[in-house]
C-alpha cells in the first residue's frame, strides 16, 4: 500500500485549544485511516519561550511568534486557528487570500458582521473551511442526531440545553482577554456557540429569541468587565419547535456541565457530558409495564465513530472528539465538502448575537433583524 500524501498543518495559537487540535492530528494516523497524513510544520505564538516550548511539546517542525509566517509558509496547506475570538477574522480572510484551507476555533468571531466577513472571505476564495464544533463529534451527540433524523422522537417539539462551569466563580482571578468582550466574546458566544449549533443542527433554523445576562463580577484588576457571566434565552425554531438555553460561568463546582435533551411527540432524547459515553431513549412506544427512559452505551460499532475507537465498555473522552472532527475532515481532503462551515458558524453567530441584544434590549429579537449575505 502507498505511503499517504501529506497536508502541512500551520497552527496559530498553542494554548488549550492549540493542543488539542496537535494532539488529534498525532492521534489520528493512529486512530483512523485516511487519504492523507496530517504533518505540522509550524506553530505560532506571541510569547517566544512558550511557544518554542510549545512546538517541541506538540511535535511541530518549527515555530514563529509571528501568526502571518504561517499563512506565507509554503509547505502549509491548512491554517489552523487556536487564537481568541476577536482575531479570527483577520487571521482567517487571510489565510483565505493566500489560499489556505482553513479550520477556525468558535465561536467564528465575536459579532455577527465579523462572522459574515470571514465567511464571505473563504466563500470567495473558494477554499474549504471550517468551525470547530468539537462536540458534535462525540459518539453519543451524533447518534442522538442520526436518531432525530430517523424519527425516533418523533415531530422534535422541545429542545433545551446547558452549559454551567466555575470558571469565573473566584473573584480573585485576574483581568484577562476572557474578560474582553472585544477579544473573549461574550459567555453567550463562547459557550453557547457549542449548544446552538448543536440546536441548529438537530432542530433547525431559529426564527427569534428572548435573552437575559448578567455580570456578577463587574470589575477585575481595577478594569471592567465586558463579557456577560450568565446568560439564557427562550427560542422560537421556524419548525414551530420551542428552546430554552441557558449558560454560566458562575455555576460553583460546576466544571463542565454540558446538557442537551430533546422532546418530540413520540419520544425523548437526552445527552449529559458527565456520562459522555451515553445516550437516554425515551421510546413513547414502549410497553407501559417498562415506562422511563433506557441508557444507551453509544460504543457499539454500529454507532457513530465507535468503529474507530476501542471495544465497547472502554468509552471515549473529550479528545476524541477533537479526532474525530479533523479526521472526517481530512478524510475529505483536497474536494470536501467540510461541514460545519464558516456559513453554519456565521447562522450560529447571529442567534447569538440575536441573544445579546435581546438582552440588552429587553425584548424579543427576529433573525431576519440580522440579515446578511450569508443567511437565506
Amino acid at each position: 500500500m502507498s505511503e499517504a500524501k501529506e497536508v502541512g498543518i500551520g497552527m496559530i495559537g498553542y494554548g488549550m485549544m492549540g493542543r488539542a487540535h496537535s494532539y488529534a492530528y498525532t492521534a489520528l494516523p493512529v486512530m483512523r485511516r485516511l487519504p492523507v497524513k496530517p504533518t505540522l510544520v509550524i506553530l505560532s505564538g506571541r510569547d517566544r519561550e512558550k511557544v518554542q516550548q510549545a512546538a517541541t511539546n506538540y511535535g511541530f517542525d518549527t515555530w514563529t511568534t509571528e501568526w502571518r509566517d504561517v499563512i506565507k509558509s509554503p509547505d502549509v496547506q491548512v491554517v489552523d486557528i487556536c487564537t481568541p475570538p476577536g482575531t479570527h477574522t483577520e487571521i482567517a480572510t487571510a489565510a483565505a487570500e493566500a489560499g489556505k484551507a482553513v479550520i477556525c476555533e468558535k465561536p467564528l468571531s465575536v459579532t455577527y458582521l465579523q462572522a459574515a466577513q470571514a465567511a464571505l472571505a473563504v466563500k470567495k476564495a473558494g477554499v474549504l473551511n471550517a468551525v470547530g464544533f468539537n462536540y458534535r463529534r462525540l459518539p453519543a451527540v451524533s447518534l442522538m442526531k442520526q436518531m432525530i433524523d430517523q424519527g425516533a422522537v418523533g415531530h422534535v417539539r422541545l429542545w433545551r440545553a446547558t452549559w454551567l462551569s466555575d470558571e469565573f466563580v473566584d473573584p480573585r482571578i485576574p483581568f484577562d482577554w476572557r474578560f474582553d468582550k472585544s477579544m473573549g466574546a461574550s459567555t453567550i458566544a463562547d459557550l453557547g456557540s457549542h449548544v446552538l449549533d448543536l440546536a441548529l443542527w438537530m432542530v433547525g433554523p431559529v426564527e427569534e429569541v428572548s435573552g437575559q445576562s448578567e455580570t456578577f463580577m463587574r470589575s477585575r484588576s481595577n478594569q471592567n468587565v465586558t463579557v456577560d457571566e450568565a446568560s439564557s434565552a427562550l427560542i422560537h425554531f421556524e419548525s414551530g419547535a420551542l428552546g430554552v438555553m441557558e449558560v454560566a460561568r458562575t455555576a460553583v463546582r460546576r466544571p463542565c456541565d454540558l446538557t442537551v435533551e430533546v422532546n418530540g411527540d413520540e419520544g425523548t432524547l437526552a445527552f449529559d457530558y458527565s456520562r459522555l459515553n451515553e445516550l437516554r431513549f425515551g421510546d413513547g412506544s414502549d410497553d407501559p409495564g417498562v415506562y422511563g427512559m433506557r441508557t444507551i452505551r453509544a460504543e457499539h460499532e454500529s454507532h457513530p465513530y465507535a468503529r474507530n475507537w476501542w471495544p465497547i465498555g472502554q468509552g471515549v473522552g473529550y479528545g476524541a472528539s477533537f479526532v474525530n472532527h479533523l479526521g472526517d475532515l481530512l478524510e475529505r481532503w483536497p474536494d470536501g465538502p467540510w461541514e460545519p462551515d464558516f456559513e453554519h458558524g456565521a447562522r450560529v453567530q447571529a442567534v447569538c448575537q440575536a441573544i445579546e441584544e435581546s438582552a440588552l434590549g429587553r425584548r424579543w429579537v427576529r433573525l431576519q433583524e440580522l440579515a446578511s449575505p450569508t443567511l437565506p
